[in-house]
C-alpha cells in the first residue's frame, strides 16, 4: 500500500464514520397484519407433551415413542430448549389456582429479533411470513445470539464438532409455506390449546377470550408488546410472573437500544484492519529505507 492508497483509505474511513450517528436513530416499526403466528392458551394445556413429540418428529430430532412422553417426572425441574429439543413443556403451581399450569416454551419469533440484530454475519433473518429463521451456512459460531435473546431460546449444538450450529424452533416454516399444513405442535394438540393463524387475527381471538371470560384469564396478552412484540402469543389464567415468564423486558425492542453500535461493528471490522495494514506497511518501508541508508553509509566509510 503506497502513500496515496493509504490516504484514500483514510478518506473513505472518515466519510463512513461520519454517517454512524444516523445508524442509531430509531426506525418506524413495521408490523404486517399478514404475519403468521401462534397463540397458546395456557388455561387449556394439560401437559400431555404431544407437542414435544410432534416437534421432534417434524424436525427430524431424536425422538421416542409417543407413549414415552406421558412420563410426568420431567416436570420435577424447569427445562429450557436445547439443540435437540426445540420446544419443552414445564409445570407450575400458581398461587390461588386450583390446578397446575403447563407452559409450552419455544422461540418467540420476535418482531424485531435481538438474535438477528446481534449476529455479525446475518445468519438470522425475520421472514416476510413472520418466523425468524437461521442459516447455519454463514454462521461463524460466535453465539452472540444466545446472549442477546431475552427469552434464552437459541441453543448451540456442541455435540457435533464438524458442523456445530445454533438450533431453535422455526415455527415449521416450510411445513406451512410449502406444504400448506399447520405447524406440528398446533396440529397434534388434543386440547386445541395452540392456535395457528395471522398474528392480527390471533390478537383479536385473544382479546375476545379475555373479554368474554374475565374470570378465566388475566387481562394481558404476553407477546403483544414485550420487547416490541412477538409472533408467538400467550394468554393465561394466572399472572405470567408466576409461570416463569420474564415481565421486566419492557416494550422497547432490544435492537433499538443497540442499533448504532451493532451497525458500526461490520464497518469497523473492515476499516480497522485496513488502517492497521497501512500503518504496518509504512513502518516496514521506513525500516527498509533506514536499513538501506545504513548500508550505504557503511559502504561509503
Amino acid at each position: 500500500m503506497d502513500r496515496n492508497s493509504f490516504l484514500k483509505t483514510l478518506g473513505v474511513a472518515g466519510a463512513a464514520l461520519t454517517s454512524l450517528p444516523s445508524l442509531g436513530k430509531a426506525r418506524t416499526r413495521v408490523i404486517s397484519p399478514d404475519w403468521m403466528g401462534m397463540l397458546t392458551d395456557l388455561s387449556l394445556c394439560v401437559g400431555c407433551r404431544r407437542c414435544e413429540w410432534a416437534c421432534n418428529d417434524a424436525n427430524g430430532l431424536p425422538n421416542e415413542s409417543l407413549s414415552s412422553f406421558e412420563d410426568q417426572s420431567v416436570f420435577d425441574e424447569t427445562r429450557r430448549t436445547e439443540a435437540y429439543k426445540f420446544t419443552v413443556v414445564n409445570r407450575f403451581e400458581a398461587d390461588g389456582y386450583p390446578k397446575p399450569v403447563y407452559v409450552k416454551k419455544q422461540c418467540m419469533h420476535c418482531i424485531e429479533p435481538a438474535c438477528a440484530s446481534a449476529c455479525l454475519v446475518k445468519a438470522f433473518r425475520k421472514t416476510s411470513a413472520g418466523p425468524v429463521l437461521y442459516n447455519e451456512d454463514v454462521c461463524i459460531g460466535c453465539r452472540y445470539c444466545m446472549i442477546a435473546c431475552p427469552f434464552h431460546v437459541p441453543a448451540y449444538e456442541y455435540s457435533d464438532a464438524f458442523a456445530p450450529a445454533v438450533k431453535k424452533c422455526t415455527m415449521c416454516f416450510e411445513r406451512f409455506t410449502e406444504q400448506g399444513e399447520k405447524p406440528a405442535c398446533a396440529s397434534i394438540c388434543p386440547q386445541e390449546a395452540i392456535t395457528f393463524g395471522k398474528r392480527s387475527e390471533l390478537l383479536q381471538l385473544a382479546r375476545e377470550k379475555i373479554r368474554s371470560h374475565p374470570d378465566r384469564y388475566v387481562d394481558h396478552i404476553y407477546g403483544e408488546h414485550e420487547v416490541g412484540g412477538s409472533n408467538w402469543l400467550y394468554i393465561s389464567p394466572v399472572p405470567f410472573e408466576q409461570l416463569g415468564f420474564r415481565t421486566d423486558l419492557g416494550e422497547t425492542p432490544y435492537p433499538e437500544m443497540t442499533r448504532g453500535f451493532l451497525s458500526a461493528v461490520p464497518l469497523v471490522l473492515v476499516i480497522w484492519p485496513m488502517l492497521l495494514m497501512g500503518a504496518y506497511s509504512f513502518k516496514q518501508r521506513k525500516q527498509k529505507a533506514e536499513h538501506s541508508c545504513t548500508i550505504d553509509e557503511e559502504e561509503v566509510s
